[in-house]
């Protein structure tokens, strides 16, 4: 019987080590928890875009930290009984094993996140993006709200508005950039130069043509839709619309918040809450629906519906509606991840406000 016993408890091992303990844990549950807090934070963007578009509050909760403890408990109980010469023998094991996470969760408010937030995207940053494979007409028209005389729906930057905004000649610059990228024909850096034609100590941001004579008239369009003499072969980037080189542009660049404010204006609202007037409907100079896919239609686009599509790369249900992103719209699934890092970017190392919320999630 006490060999049995000894079989029994090396049986009950075996077990165990087919569960995930230790270093094993790590590799079974690190993947789960990182798929289900980066969608978790992906529709909390989500979500405040479609508060912004109803002009409810965006908010957000940053995960502080996940602590997940595990606890195994075993038990071996064996009986017996002799019965006419023949014995019997009922041997009982169990094995339990608990797992219990914990999430913490932390407010972003307080005076430097709303800096952060309301703080335009500095114009290294566009630079940054540029140079780690972004595409510079996408980059333009997310982050710059106007470049020299041309504007990018300047009155998009806040809550939805009631008259069209201007927008088609600087997309018609946003897409000769793209061209002149597309062709390895541009550079966009920083030169000690610049800075000393613009009369400014340290560098300045320069883009500058080096391309041939076939896709020199591409750059003389350029030239020409921002204003700047149509035989320059650079144009310097500043923030200083009062002084700027002949050749300068001038930019201005949205904050966050305007970003998030621009890209919600084209999330699509079931038609009763518009009856309702819980949205704003902008319209054209002749009276007419604007359509706001004009301005953002390529770069990001919500539906909504009553129920939540098999097709979602993301959804979120909000005012009785869900709104979602499509998977096969890979234009706006760029733009969602590029809102991403714009907001990590921004947000920085904002110091956290508490309370903390702690969440036990249970086994």
């Amino acid at each position: 019987m006490v060999k049995i016993i000894i079989l029994l408890i090396g049986a009950l091992g075996t077990s165990v080590g087919c569960q995930s303990f230790g270093p094993q844990a790590v590799g079974g549950t690190h993947p789960l928890y990182n798929e289900v807090i980066s969608r978790s934070l992906n529709e909390q963007f989500l979500v405040n875009l479609v508060r912004l578009r109803y002009r409810d509050n965006p908010y957000f909760l940053e995960v502080g930290s996940v602590a997940v403890n595990t606890s195994l408990e075993g038990s071996v109980s064996a009986g017996g009984s002799i019965v006419s010469g023949s014995d019997t023998f009922s041997p009982n094991g169990s094995l339990t094993y608990t797992q219990n996470p914990t999430v913490s969760y932390t407010p972003l408010r307080g005076n430097e996140f709303l800096k952060q937030m309301l703080t335009p995207v500095p114009l290294e940053a566009l630079l940054t993006l540029t140079q780690s494979g972004w595409s510079v007409q996408r980059v333009m028209r997310v982050c710059v709200e106007r470049a020299n005389e041309l504007d990018n729906a300047a009155n998009a930057s806040g809550p939805t508005p009631g008259r069209e905004p201007r927008f088609e000649a600087f997309q018609a610059m946003a897409d000769r950039l793209r061209d002149l990228q597309q062709a390895d024909a541009m550079e966009l850096g920083a030169a000690p130069a610049a800075a000393k034609a613009s009369g400014k100590n340290g560098h300045s941001l320069v883009l500058r043509f080096k391309g041939g004579a076939s896709l020199a008239g591409k750059f003389k369009e350029l030239c020409v839709l921002l204003g700047v003499p149509d035989n320059s072969t650079e144009l310097v980037l500043t923030t200083d619309f009062l002084n700027k080189p002949a050749n300068g542009v001038a930019v201005r660049t949205r904050s966050m918040m305007a970003i998030m404010f621009f890209l919600s204006h084209n999330i699509v609202v079931p038609p009763s809450d518009e009856k309702a007037g819980l949205v704003t409907i902008t319209r054209s100079s002749d009276g007419e629906r604007f359509d706001w896919s004009r301005v953002t239609g390529r770069l990001f686009a919500v539906k909504s519906g009553g129920s939540r599509p098999a097709d979602a790369y993301l959804a979120v249900p909000y005012r009785g509606s869900w709104f979602y992103l499509r998977h096969n719209d890979l234009e706006s699934k760029s733009t969602f991840m590029l809102l991403n890092q714009l907001f990590n970017l921004q947000s920085g190392d904002v110091k956290m406000i508490a309370p903390t919320f702690t969440i036990g999630v249970g086994n």
